[in-house]
């Protein structure tokens, strides 16, 4: 017996080490595989260069550079909380707001958390798959089957007694047992590490969308505060008006009910401030949607947010534009497009690993007995070990096909790329154009301003001493009133636009804020909001 065992032991023995050789030769071909598929090299982001300097910029316009200048040295640029560039307080903590409250700034943050978790869900098909599964079976079998097994039991009598015997068939099986498998299968070709690459660049997309998200909703709110208090501007010029109408209107009454006018003047007047009224009025509707927008964007209910009324008074800000080589580095949706085309290219070497064959390692390891108090015993052991190899012989064409697609859409993502990065381009030249021009059109407009207050003061002149009638003094006063309101809203659309060149400049942001691949693996906590 005790040979037995002994034989059993050396025979276990050399198996097991048999199969740990073969597995640690497996083991080393797995160091040595390869990555098969593409290397990503970063393409052109435009067919030429990018130009030294910006075309709409002050210095290459100086005849209608206006006001207007940019900062000093030009390769200068934004950093951090671009709006304080305003020197506006109360912008200041609205922004702080957004930054803390807002809803798709939020939204965009749990994506970006979303995404790292497909890498850890990638690299975990590195490792081996471990199971178990304990199972206890008690089963009876049916008396009719043949073929039954049972003892026999014989009984004999004496003293004249007939000899006979019974046989009972024990139908009952008890089967315990406590089974561990591993599964490995080795990535050879680099399918998971192109898979895990894949992910961490779609992460890293994740991040420049949540920063391109973010910038986004900045931008629109000071876009939003800059237009609310155009609209305050407007209200003021509209409220000097009426009380200018409402004057004009008295003078027009005093001079008929003297004689020295005749009634149609006061009609004129009496319809002149009913206008402004009404233009006033109609201010509200504007002002009223710009607050509730501003709202929505700092995460609080329009119903219980307001601002106070401050007409806008300010000029754009110096803004540091720096270089068109910098605008690539500092715009999160061209670092989006870019991460974007490195994720396509791992997703080729993904379709390009199915060409070659699978390798599968596993083994099962444990205790199985038919007695429940024997099943931990060493006798009770049972293992087995193995490799598996597949590959696909026939598939129709279908991995050529799958690699080509992937090569399709890496290509539609470098023209995406580029055209991000054209975009870009246009963009700040566009805002670049409209600050320059606005500045100079403002100073063309306060003169427009000054020349009608001027023929409004000579009108009522003439009127007040009876040369003319009083149509002209309410054609002078439309005329200013439209100039003034035109100022108003120029000076709005010169602050909106300075931020839209921020926003198109990339505002605070640059691609060193881009988390790396090993930072958006690192391990994430994610708990479910209430």
């Amino acid at each position: 017996m005790v040979n037995s065992m002994n034989n059993s032991l050396h025979d276990s023995f050399f198996a097991a080490r048999r199969a740990l050789i073969f597995c640690g030769a497996i083991a080393i071909f797995v160091v040595a595989a390869c990555n098969v598929g593409p290397k990503y090299h970063q393409p052109a982001a435009t067919p030429q260069a990018p130009p030294m300097t910006y075309k709409e910029t002050p210095e290459q316009n100086p005849e209608t550079s206006g006001d207007w200048k940019i900062a000093q040295p030009q390769d200068a640029m934004l950093h951090g909380k671009w709006w304080e560039i305003y020197h506006d307080p109360e912008l200041n903590g609205l922004e702080e707001q957004l930054n803390i409250n807002n809803q798709n700034v939020k939204q965009f943050f749990e994506n970006f958390m979303e995404a790292r978790t497909l890498i850890a869900q990638a690299r975990s098909q590195l490792y081996p798959t471990l199971s178990v599964g304990p199972s206890y079976t008690y089963a009876r079998s049916s008396a009719n089957l043949r073929g039954s097994s049972g003892t026999t039991t014989t009984t004999t009598g004496t003293g004249g007694t007939a000899t006979g015997s019974t046989t009972t068939v024990d139908r009952n099986s008890t089967l315990a047992s406590i089974p561990f498998e591993a599964t490995w299968e080795p990535d050879l070709w680099g399918k998971v590490r192109n898979t895990i690459h894949e992910y961490q660049y779609q992460a890293q997309l994740s991040a420049a969308d949540l920063e391109n998200e973010r910038l986004t909703e900045q931008a629109s709110l000071a876009v939003f505060f800059f237009e609310l208090r155009g609209q305050d501007a407007v209200q003021k010029v509209l409220d000097d008006t009426v009380a200018a109408d409402e004057d004009s209107v008295k003078l027009a009454k005093a001079r008929y009910d003297t004689g020295v006018d005749d009634q149609i003047s006061v009609v004129e007047a009496q319809n002149a401030l009913d206008n402004a009224f009404a233009a006033a009025t109609n201010l509200g509707i504007a002002r009223a949607q710009y607050e509730h927008a501003i709202a929505l964007l700092i995460g609080v209910p329009a119903s219980s947010f307001s601002l106070p009324v401050r007409p806008l008074n300010a000029a754009p800000p110096t803004i540091p534009i720096g270089v068109p080589s910098q605008l690539l580095e500092r715009r999160p949706d061209v670092a989006a497009a870019e991460r974007n085309m490195a994720s396509a290219n791992a997703q080729i070497g993904v379709a390009t690993a199915a060409y070659y064959p699978n390798l599968t390692l596993s083994g099962t390891a444990g205790f199985e007995s038919s007695a429940l108090g024997n099943l931990l015993t060493w006798p009770s052991r049972f293992w087995s070990v193995g490799p598996g190899v597949s590959e696909t012989i026939f598939d129709a064409g279908l991995r050529g096909a799958t690699v080509k697609q992937y090569v399709a859409l890496y290509n539609a993502n470098v023209a995406a790329y580029r055209q991000t990065v054209l975009t870009a381009f246009q963009q700040v030249e566009d805002y670049l154009a409209a600050t320059r021009i606005l500045s100079k059109q403002i100073q063309q407009q306060q003169q427009a301003v000054a020349s009608a207050q001027q023929y409004l003061e000579l009108a009522q002149a003439r009127y007040e001493t009876g040369v003319d009638t009083y149509l002209n003094v309410l054609v002078a006063q439309t005329t200013l009133l439209t100039d003034q309101q035109a100022l108003a809203n120029l000076r709005t659309q010169v602050m909106t636009s300075s931020v839209q060149l921020i926003e198109a400049l990339g505002g605070g942001w640059d691609r060193s804020q881009l988390p790396t691949p090993a930072q958006v693996s690192e391990k994430v906590s994610i708990s479910k909001a209430n």
